[in-house]
């Protein structure tokens, strides 16, 4: 949609409804608040999550990272980036998106224990100029601030933004999610220390022979109702091989 909300993916749900198709795949703004606007979908209509999940919806299974697993390895990488503790700020485009939470999730249980503290999460709403601008703002706040972890794939670009704007490349660990361009030649360069690499690519593969084959008349369910896509830690050892498939993947 050209909205950010669930209002805004809503009616585009139901113009989707409303035009005849026999199945849609959807990830969610926030799963929790839309729960009655996909059970209206009629039952004729294959509904999947992807991405983001709905776990309360009548959805017929969500395909995509495990999110908490992926929390827990950005919290390696964030033990692994700061060796002696310390704080940080988690940025993120929602915290009321199911994978956010799980994400988070993750993190925090990762991180017991280690001396790494969480001073606050700081919610961008999807804008990549608003989390430059929260990036901004942590630093200043927390002058002894350790490390800012980006959850959505605009974030790291936007705290490496912001680290460099305030002269502490190097001295604010910088760990977040997905492979955008500037996220992985930030990492080579060594201003980031390491992103969690999702594979959107298998994910919508995925998505759609599944539905694919729903409407041929395979309706076996998914064990669990999940198709669970693995996520993987980047880093300077491997990000050139990251680098690599993103050009040859690129349209």
């Amino acid at each position: 949609p050209a909205g950010r909300t669930p209002a805004d993916q809503n009616l585009v749900l139901s113009n989707m409804v409303a035009s005849g198709v026999q199945a849609i795949a959807i990830s969610p703004v926030d799963g929790d608040e839309q729960t009655a606007a996909l059970n209206a979908v009629p039952e004729n209509v294959v509904l999947v999550c992807a991405d983001n999940d709905a776990e309360k919806s009548r959805r017929v299974a969500y395909i995509g990272t495990d999110n908490v697993a992926a929390g827990t390895q950005a919290a390696e990488l964030i033990k692994a980036a700061l060796p002696q503790g310390g704080k940080i700020v988690l940025l993120v485009g929602s915290d009321t998106a199911q994978n956010a939470r799980e994400r988070i999730q993750g993190i925090t249980k990762g991180l017991a224990g280690s001396g790494v503290e969480i001073q606050e999460t700081l919610v961008d709403g999807m804008s990549a100029t608003k989390a430059v601008q929260n990036a901004q703002d942590a630093l200043t706040k927390h002058p002894d601030l350790a490390g800012l972890v980006g959850l959505y794939n605009y974030n790291g670009p936007a705290i490496l933004t912001a680290v460099r704007a305030a002269g502490k490349v190097g001295k604010t660990q910088i760990v977040c999610f997905d492979t955008d361009a500037d996220t992985l030649d930030g990492i080579s360069a060594g201003e980031i220390y390491g992103t969690i690499a999702q594979s959107p690519f298998k994910i919508g593969n995925q998505t759609v022979l599944f539905l694919a084959g729903y409407l041929r008349g395979n309706k076996t369910p998914l064990p669990g109702g999940k198709l669970l896509i693995p996520s993987n830690p980047v880093t300077k050892k491997n990000v050139e091989g990251y680098k690599q498939m993103q050009t040859l993947v690129a349209p």
